[in-house]
């Protein structure tokens, strides 16, 4: 198994075989996981003082925020997978 990894913004990267979901930060569903990820201290905030764009749901329950859209996430993401399968 191979370790494959995503940048998500400002030299941040994140496992993507960790990666369960990429999703807005707009619902209040959203908002709820990320208070509730503070308070178990497993909020990783990887925005630099940026507006959160996208929040990145790991198997762990790790939940990491991040300043670039899910779009540009969930891109990298594919055309990860598509190098790594070369």
């Amino acid at each position: 198994m191979d370790i494959q990894l995503i940048n998500i913004g400002f030299g941040n990267i994140v496992s993507a075989n960790r990666v369960v979901a990429i999703v807005s930060p707009e619902s209040a569903p959203i908002k709820r996981i990320i208070s509730d990820a503070k308070d178990r201290n497993q909020l990783i905030d990887a925005t630099y003082g940026r507006r959160t764009r996208a929040v990145i749901i790991t198997d762990s329950s790790h939940v990491i925020l991040s300043a670039i859209q899910p779009e540009t996430v969930a891109n990298r993401f594919v055309v990860n997978r598509d190098h790594s399968s070369e």
